[in-house]
Parts: C-alpha cells; sequence; structure tokens
C-alpha cells in the first residue's frame, strides 16, 4: 500500500482510475444508424412529438444542445430530434461500466457527476472543433418527481467558452411514462417536447454570465405531473404508486419522517395510517382521515404547526407540491442549524468503469451544516473525505439501486462513491434536498461574503 504523500488524498486506494483526459472520437456512422434504428420506433410508440418552430432553419452543427432529464427515453428522443446530425454526449461514468469501448466509439465523454473538472471542458471544447453537437444534461440526474432540478452556474461558463448557439429541448411525459421512483414503461402517448435556439452565438459573448444563467432557469421550467393532468392523460397500471413512498418520505397528516409506505395505486403512512389513492390521472386523493393528535410522530416540528396541517391531507393532491413542502421543512430545519445525519453505511466506489470495488469494512458518512463527511477504510488504511456545502449545490441519489437499497452517490474527481446507509430511518431524497438547501443557505449568509 503506497504512502498518503505518493497520490491525492481524494483518492482511495491503488486502483486504475478511469482516464478523463481520453480524446473525444467523432461517432462512428454505424453506431449513429444503430442508435436511429432503437430511437425512431422507440419515439414512434409514444407518439412523440418534437416543436422544432424555435429552431432556425438554417442552424447546422456545432451546437450546444442542453436537455431536461426525467427518463432513459430522453436519449431516444433527442436523437431523433437532432436527427441527421450526429452528437458528442457528456456521460457519467457509471454508464461506461464494462462497455467503456462502446461508449467511447459513440462518442461519450466521460465525467464525474457534480465535480468540477478540466478535463471535461476540454473535451467539449474538442467535440466542438470536431463541428458536431455537444449534448448535456445541466440537471445530472433523473427529476425525482417530474419537475425542474437547480442548474449549476458553470453552465454559463460553459456557453461562453463553447461560443457556438445554445439549443435547449425541454420533454413532457417522460416521468409520467417512467418516473425514477418506478423505472419503468407505462405507455403513455402522445409525449411532447420543444426544441428552440435559446442563444445565438453573438449572444454568448454579449450576455453575461449572469444573464445566460438566467435565461437557461427561465426555460428549464417543466411539471410532468401538471402537463399530464392538462394533457388528460390516464395511467391504469395497477401499481402506479409503487415507489412514490421514496419520493414522498413525510406523512402530511402526522408530520412522521421515514413511515410511509406504497403498493399497488396507494400511498399510506404506517404512523397514523393516513391512506392516499393515487388516481389515473396523476393526483393523489385521501381515502381517510384517521384522527391523531397532530403533534405526535412529528420531526422537529412544534405543536402548532402540527394543528395547521392536521386533516389537511388533501392539500396535496399534486404530487410536486407534497415533496416541495418537505423542501421548505429540510429549509426551516437548514435555516435553524439543526439538520444532521448520521449513520453506518456500506461503501462501494467506481475507481474506473470496469466494476464496482466493494469495501468491506463498514463506513460512517455524516452530513450536517458544514456538508458530507465519509469515513472508512479501504485496502487496510483508514481514510477521510469531506464534501463542503460551498462545493456541493446539489447530489445524486439512487433508489436500490441494481437491487442493492438507495444510496447516496458523491464524487471526487478520482472516485464515485455509492454509499449506503444502513439505519433504518432514512430517506435518500431528504439527504438531496438537505444538500440544496445547505448550499442555498450558504450562498445567501456566507457565499456573499467570501
Amino acid at each position: 500500500m503506497p504512502s498518503p504523500s505518493r497520490y491525492p488524498r481524494t483518492m482511495i486506494g491503488t486502483y486504475q482510475r478511469f482516464n478523463m483526459g481520453v480524446r473525444p472520437k467523432r461517432q462512428w456512422p454505424i453506431f449513429t444508424l444503430i442508435i436511429w434504428l432503437a430511437s425512431f420506433p422507440k419515439t414512434w410508440m409514444h407518439r412523440a412529438r418534437i416543436d422544432k418552430s424555435a429552431v432556425p432553419k438554417d442552424l447546422q452543427p456545432p451546437y450546444f444542445l442542453l436537455c431536461n432529464h426525467n427518463s432513459f427515453m430522453d436519449f431516444m428522443n433527442m436523437s431523433r430530434a437532432i436527427f441527421p446530425h450526429r452528437a458528442n454526449y457528456v456521460v457519467a461514468i457509471d454508464g461506461f461500466i464494462g462497455r467503456e469501448w462502446l461508449l467511447r466509439n459513440v462518442g461519450c465523454i466521460g465525467n464525474r457527476k457534480f465535480t468540477h473538472s478540466i478535463s471535461l471542458v476540454k473535451n467539449m471544447l474538442i467535440a466542438r472543433n470536431m463541428g458536431t453537437i455537444v449534448v448535456l444534461f445541466p440537471e445530472a440526474r433523473y427529476s425525482l418527481c417530474g419537475t425542474a432540478s437547480a442548474l449549476p452556474d458553470s453552465v454559463g461558463k460553459m456557453v461562453k467558452r463553447m461560443n457556438v448557439p445554445v439549443v435547449t429541448l425541454i420533454a413532457h411525459g417522460h416521468h409520467v411514462n417512467s418516473p425514477f421512483w418506478h423505472v419503468g414503461n407505462r405507455g403513455v402517448k402522445p409525449v411532447n417536447s420543444v426544441m428552440k435556439q435559446l442563444i445565438s452565438a453573438e449572444e454568448t459573448q454579449s450576455l453575461s454570465v449572469e444573464e445566460i444563467n438566467a435565461r437557461l432557469g427561465q426555460e428549464f421550467v417543466y411539471d410532468d405531473f401538471a402537463w399530464q393532468k392538462k394533457q388528460g392523460i390516464q395511467v391504469s397500471q395497477p401499481d402506479r404508486a409503487e415507489g412514490l413512498h421514496k419520493v414522498l418520505y413525510q406523512c402530511p397528516s402526522c408530520l412522521t419522517e421515514y413511515q410511509m409506505e406504497s403498493s399497488g395505486n396507494l400511498l399510506r403512512c404506517a404512523a397514523c395510517h393516513t391512506v392516499w389513492e393515487m388516481t389515473e390521472s396523476g393526483e393523489l386523493v385521501a381515502q381517510n382521515t384517521p384522527g391523531r393528535d397532530a403533534d405526535q410522530g412529528a420531526t422537529g416540528r412544534d405543536a402548532d404547526q402540527g394543528a395547521e396541517t392536521h386533516n389537511t391531507e388533501n392539500r396535496f393532491s399534486h404530487i410536486p407540491d407534497w415533496y416541495e413542502w418537505q423542501r421548505q421543512n429540510v429549509r426551516q430545519e437548514v435555516e435553524a442549524g439543526h439538520y444532521r445525519f448520521q449513520s453506518a453505511v456500506r461503501i462501494e466506489s467506481l475507481p474506473n468503469a470496469k466494476r464496482f470495488v466493494v469495501f468491506e469494512e463498514p463506513g460512517l458518512l455524516t452530513h450536517n451544516m458544514n456538508g458530507f463527511e465519509l469515513n472508512g477504510r479501504c485496502q487496510g488504511e483508514d481514510f477521510t473525505v469531506s464534501w463542503p456545502v460551498s462545493q456541493l449545490y446539489a447530489c445524486h441519489i439512487e433508489y436500490d439501486y441494481f437491487k442493492k437499497g438507495d444510496c447516496v452517490d458523491l464524487n471526487t474527481n478520482d472516485d464515485t462513491f455509492y454509499i449506503y446507509p444502513t439505519r433504518p430511518d432514512f430517506a435518500v431524497t431528504k439527504i438531496a434536498l438537505a444538500t440544496e438547501e445547505l448550499h442555498r443557505y450558504w450562498q445567501a449568509t456566507k457565499g456573499d461574503s467570501n
């Protein structure tokens, strides 16, 4: 085992690392054809409609394409939208597992989520110089409930460096068809998306980074469940609520966290026994309003707040409203300085694209007002990796990742850690919300003075 001085402190273990510096390749024509053959039938099955009325007819590559992210169908929809042109795509390292050669020749550019990589910037510029479309999903994760996620400020800086037209592709209906919390195919149709040139090449240089980010923020606004209701889309699968408790982890009736359950088309609280039905139109309807003192089971809330929310189960018929209510509760914990999570964890890492490395000994994950800290042991040596609040504006989470359980995905430039809490009472959704709210709070109270 080499001494710590022989490698950066964030590089855990002596494993070969994924080479982020490999130059991107132009997509092989045979792979372009295969992508088209896979994408067109899939999008036709869902009667996908792509509105390109705001795309100049003379637009040609290279350009910078930014897409929202709700399901794997986003990739097929994007491939159809850019037809007949090829592209280079920014793809997280887990997409390369066991197929690095293939993805390299498809034109993929490797990256680790929520990190600052000079190699990524260089490779995107190389792809631009090759005259291809450079595709980025700037939210860097699937939406948890069909609404937009925060975009990093660095996107505006990258837009200026790219110095090519910026095109957006915002899809609607992909989350309803295959929600992140219950991946599958619900046969939703028609789905639709809007493709537009948002910023011209000239504007990328005349606009400030702040103006570019503001324009992008205004464009990346969507709500798949509101879209479903407006379009009159009905989802009749009997298990349509399965997994929803992973997103909606706190009961609005009794305020208890981590006691939500789901099965079939029902969502229920095991603490107060309130039950909601998820209708075919994607709304939640309370099936009962059991009597219960509202302060029982409350977590970090006073009785007054509990009394205010008691017997108001139907106020969250819209799933994103429930999700944002949870965010507000997390924000209160953060602003009061009370937020803290700690658990023993199982750790797996992905130093390269060959396989996961399973750490034999358990570690400890702490998430508090200072950020994340992971303590563990690898190849006989103890390690500590920290992610301060200032560094992470968001984090990536997974639900039942490869049937191993719910996990938090934290990255350095050299490692990707899949961290599985072992305590019974937790929700990775709350950890994700807390990461965003901690960064927001840091920006408001400390970031401006640094």
